[in-house]
């Protein structure tokens, strides 16, 4: 059973979209988060699973009319991440799909129905009163293509699946590094060893304010002791190799 999206408002006209998913990361469920930036030219980072397209698409129309979305965006090429990337392109007739452009070459021309617009790492988007950057990341936590934004004005860093955690979660919460630890050690979604760490500490650079989180609740703080702290614990637990399976967090 899939609830109903929440909405709330995690920085200065950033809203959280979250959907509860009971059989996804089981045995605690996992929410399904997409992030709506607010600007002349609204970005919404992730669709969620097709399966929930008209859903997301109904709570994106509460917040702003989706014949003024422009741009849709997400983490990586998988289900959860951009399954209704199609469907939320029917429902928005102005937005385009902005991705990375390995990941646009491999995948994203083919697969959407409008041509995507590719960027490269570090290219920005200006969305009127709002400022994107696209960070690639590539196979962190997992996938060739991954990439996570950062939105300059409000400093939120939207993580993708960095950070994710299973169960119900509040929109927000003061330590989301010991429940994406132990996720990780769970589910063993992002290869072991110092790719992720490496990142990590790389994003610090960004001292972001909030951390919005895919998959669990989001933070709000000193975002770069919070990512620093995660990848410490990351090279304690994971940096020598953990026996990975075949679950997977997403």
């Amino acid at each position: 059973m899939i609830d109903a999206p929440t909405c709330d408002e995690i920085a200065d006209g950033i809203y959280r979209l979250s959907t509860f998913v009971a059989d996804l990361g089981p045995p605690a469920g996992m929410t399904v988060n997409q992030f709506l930036v607010l600007a002349e030219e609204p970005l919404l980072f992730h669709t969620g699973f097709r399966s929930m397209a008209a859903a997301v698409a109904a709570a994106v129309d509460r917040v702003v009319p989706l014949d003024r979305l422009r741009w849709i965006s997400f983490g990586h090429v998988e289900a959860d991440e951009c399954g209704g990337m199609n469907a939320l392109l029917g429902a928005a007739p102005n937005a385009t799909v902005a991705f990375g452009a390995l990941g646009c070459a491999v995948s994203i021309r083919d697969l959407a129905d409008r041509p995507p617009h590719a960027v490269t790492d570090g290219d920005a988007l200006d969305l009127g009163g709002r400022r994107v950057r696209f960070v690639a990341t590539p196979h962190v936590p997992h996938n060739w293509e991954a990439q996570v934004l950062y939105e300059e004005t409000t400093r939120t860093l939207l993580c993708g699946d960095l950070f994710t955690q299973v169960g119900r979660s509040r929109a927000i919460d003061d330590d989301v590094v010991t429940a994406a630890l132990e996720t990780q050690a769970t589910l063993a979604s992002a290869a072991p060893g110092p790719a992720v760490p490496a990142v990590l500490h790389r994003l610090t650079e960004l001292a972001p304010e909030t951390l919005a989180t895919m998959h669990g609740a989001s933070f709000v703080g000193d975002g770069a002791s919070a990512l620093d702290a995660f990848a410490t614990g990351w090279e304690a637990r994971f940096g020598g190799g953990i026996e990975l399976s075949s679950r997977s967090a997403s």
